[in-house]
């Protein structure tokens, strides 16, 4: 397992930006209830919310600053150049662009930043303990060298 991709899911509180006020289905939300259910602490972020899923959320990365180890985003790659930046100025240096949130231009742009950016997997296979279908994945990606 990489470096990166280590850091992030040693930090056991993590901010989601991208999680849905209407619809539960979308990745940002199931993410949280499954992140929940192996031990993490989950903040939501979301500028227009006052709760999800029952749960506070807060208008900005900087209103967490000091208070979770890293950022998950869950938005279209278009949006997420602001959020980068946003991380970045709030002092996180731990970035995951779940798959789908990503860009090339995202890519360098976390690079300029100094994150800590970890791109192109799903963290529902990394975060421990792995279960379902994601230790399928997971078991397949290390007998492909990709792990």
């Amino acid at each position: 397992m990489n470096t990166r991709i280590q850091e992030f899911i040693t930090g056991k509180r993590i901010a989601i930006v991208g999680a849905s006020r209407t619809d539960k289905n979308k990745f940002g939300n199931m993410a949280s209830a499954e992140l929940k259910r192996r031990g993490y602490e989950v903040f939501f972020v979301h500028p227009q919310a006052q709760s999800i899923n029952d749960e506070a959320a807060y208008p900005s990365l900087h209103a967490l600053s000091g208070r979770v180890d890293g950022v998950l985003v869950s938005v279209p790659a278009a949006k997420g150049a602001d959020v980068l930046r946003e991380a970045a100025a709030a002092g996180f240096r731990n970035v995951w662009l779940q798959q789908g949130a990503e860009s090339a231009e995202l890519v360098q742009l976390g690079e300029e930043l100094h994150l800590n950016l970890v791109t192109g997997k799903c963290i529902l296979m990394y975060a421990q303990p792995v279960r379902g279908f994601h230790s399928v994945h997971r078991f397949i990606a290390r007998l492909s060298g990709q792990l």
